[in-house]
C-alpha cells in the first residue's frame, strides 16, 4: 500500500515560477527575513497560497542573508532566538490579516542541519518552540537530535525527508558542496521518491537503503528542474 506523503516546498526565496509551483504542492514553508525576504514577498507568496488555497508556515533562518542562511553562524543564543521569533511572528502577523493560518514551522538550511547533528541547539530550538509556538507543528528530519528533542518535550512535529537531496549514510543530507547531492534530474528524483512512498526508505549516496518514517516530503523551489519534474511527479505518483 502506497503511502502518500505530502508534498512542501521552500518558496518565497525569490524565485521567477513561484506561481507555478503552488498548484503541485500541499504546503509551502515561506521565507520570513532571515535568509531572504522582506514583507512584500512574504505577503506575495502567502496571498499564492490563499490563492491555490494551500497551506503555509514559516521558514526562518539564521540572520544571515549574505549566505542564504546555508552557512553556520556564530551567534548567541539569546540573539538567535530573537531572530527567529521576529522572523517567525512576522510571518504569522501577514498572514493573519489575510486569514490564512500559520501551519507549521520549519529552520532553514544551515540551521535545520545544524539542529539535525548538535544536540545543545536541538534542545535549545525546541525550548524556544514549547515556549512560544507550542501548538505549531515543527518539521524534523527522522532520526535527528531535533527529532528527539521535540518528542521529549511533547511538541507536535511532522517527519520531513527530501525529494531532491541525497543522503548520508547517517541519515543527515550530502553537504551542497559536493557534487550530486541536489536531484535535479526526473529520473533521479523519481526514483528517490518512490522507494519513499513504496517503500518507506531512501538511498544513500553510497547506495545504503535507510528506512525512516516521514509524513512530507520537500522539494527545493530554487531547484533549477523543478518545473520540469514537479508536474510529472504530482500527476504520476499522486495521482
Amino acid at each position: 500500500m502506497k503511502n502518500l506523503l505530502e508534498i512542501n516546498c521552500d518558496l518565497g526565496e525569490g524565485v521567477q515560477n513561484e506561481a507555478l509551483l503552488f498548484p503541485l504542492i500541499d504546503t509551502a514553508s515561506i521565507a520570513c527575513g532571515g535568509h531572504y525576504g522582506d514583507d512584500q514577498t512574504i505577503s506575495n507568496s502567502i496571498n499564492l497560497a490563499l490563492a491555490h488555497q494551500k497551506k503555509a508556515g514559516s521558514h526562518p533562518s539564521y540572520p544571515d542573508k549574505k549566505n542564504f542562511g546555508r552557512k553556520t553562524m556564530a551567534i548567541t543564543d539569546k540573539d538567535l532566538k530573537k531572530s527567529l521569533l521576529i522572523q517567525i511572528l512576522k510571518f504569522e502577523q501577514l498572514a493573519e490579516k489575510v486569514g490564512l493560518p500559520m501551519e507549521h514551522i520549519k529552520f532553514h538550511g544551515a540551521l535545520y542541519n545544524d539542529a539535525a547533528t548538535i544536540p545543545e541547539l536541538a534542545d535549545s530550538l525546541t525550548d524556544f518552540i514549547a515556549n512560544h509556538f507550542h501548538h505549531i507543528p515543527i518539521f524534523t528530519s527522522p532520526h535527528s537530535q531535533l527529532e528527539k528533542y521535540a518528542i521529549e518535550k511533547g511538541l507536535n512535529l511532522r517527519r520531513e525527508v527530501f525529494g531532491d537531496r541525497r543522503y548520508g549514510n547517517n541519515y543527515q543530507l550530502i553537504p551542497r558542496s559536493e557534487i550530486g547531492s541536489l536531484l535535479i534530474s526526473e529520473t533521479e528524483i523519481s526514483v528517490q521518491v518512490e522507494k519513499l512512498i513504496s517503500k518507506g526508505c531512501v538511498r544513500s549516496n553510497s547506495g545504503k537503503l535507510l528506512p525512516l518514517k516521514a509524513d512530507t516530503v520537500c522539494f527545493h523551489g530554487d531547484n533549477p528542474g523543478i518545473t520540469l519534474f514537479l508536474p510529472s511527479i504530482r500527476r504520476r505518483l499522486w495521482a
